[in-house]
């Protein structure tokens, strides 16, 4: 059964410091899979998550080129915007298998994935609320991974 996870950020700082908790909790085999609209803060997210494991000081937004990677050390990161996906199958020719197994991935638009899109990984919602605050919920079904979300003591559960 999934366990949610919920955090709302008042601002884009907020969302960068969530990132890089996240990122501080991740290692090889992980996967975040980041759902919302245009506009709603997955790419913010993405760029303060790959800069805190890594010394990128640029980290472009994948819209065109569909993956960037980056080193951080002890593993990759594969960094995937499927917003401009013609059909699910294309991912097979973005080298995704190596990166959802051997590295650290985030994923925009992983709806364009379909039933392709692994069952344990972290799905982060982000919801863009009246105020205009972010809601972001991270959604798991593994037991180790809720332990890791735990731990990080700045979530409420759901």
């Amino acid at each position: 059964m999934s366990k949610v996870f919920k955090k709302k950020c008042f601002n884009q700082e907020q969302t960068q410091d969530l990132a890089k908790a996240l990122a501080e909790i991740s290692g090889i085999g992980d996967t975040y899979a980041l759902f919302g609209t245009l506009g709603a803060g997955k790419s913010v997210f993405a760029r303060a998550f790959i800069q805190k494991l890594t010394k990128a000081k640029e980290v472009p937004s994948p819209t065109f080129t569909l993956v960037q990677t980056y080193d951080a050390g002890d593993f990759e990161i594969y960094h995937y915007d499927l917003y401009r996906l013609k059909s699910q199958e294309e991912i097979w020719e973005l080298n995704i298998e190596e990166a959802l197994f051997g590295a650290v991935t985030l994923i925009e638009w992983p709806e364009k994935m379909g039933p392709y899109l692994p069952r344990d990984v972290f799905k982060v919602h982000v919801e863009v609320m009246s105020d205009g605050a972010r809601l972001f919920e991270v959604e798991t079904n593994s037991d180790e991974k809720e332990s890791r979300l735990k731990k990080l003591g700045i979530f409420e559960e759901v």
